[in-house]
């Protein structure tokens, strides 16, 4: 199985990114994993919050193929322990599906399209998070998730 991070526009933050990249090269140890970016959408200011969801939307859809399982990353999204999260990871990778894509969605979240294509929701904390944060979060819990499956001591309970 596969894991991609599907995510709309760059991390500006330096420091951010360093740390998503270590993350990123620590999981390469236990599966293919991919962050993808979306280029931020140009001319914003000249389209409606739905006009940019909607653009933003054909993005991402267009970076998935049916076969692929679609999570987004939504404060409406059920909340994992760590623990249940690496058990929800090891269900996905028991099922077959060759790859799952996690989303983080623009400012203003996911177009209805969108939401209709996908097969899941996750909310990582009834908080509110940057979304540059929410990379380095969500990346530091996939490498959390395997490193519990592996039994290796990375985390405590």
């Amino acid at each position: 199985m596969k894991i991609k991070l599907l995510v709309v526009g760059k991390t500006d933050d330096k420091r951010i990114q360093s740390l998503i990249d270590d993350y990123t090269n620590r999981l390469k140890h236990y599966i293919s994993f991919d962050l993808e970016v979306i280029p931020d959408i140009k001319n914003v200011k000249k389209l409606s919050m739905e006009q940019q969801k909607t653009k933003e939307g054909e993005l991402i859809l267009s970076k998935s193929s049916p076969s692929d399982r679609l999570i987004l990353l939504d404060e409406k999204g059920k909340e994992f322990s760590s623990m249940n999260f690496s058990e929800y990871i090891q269900k996905h990778m028991n099922s077959g599906v060759k790859q799952v894509i996690f989303v983080v969605g623009g400012p203003y979240g996911f177009s209805k399209d969108v939401y209709s294509k996908a097969q899941g929701k996750i909310s990582l904390s009834q908080m509110t998070f940057s979304h540059q944060m929410i990379r380095l979060f969500f990346t530091e819990q996939i490498y959390r998730a395997f490193t519990i499956l592996k039994n290796e001591p990375y985390h405590h309970e």
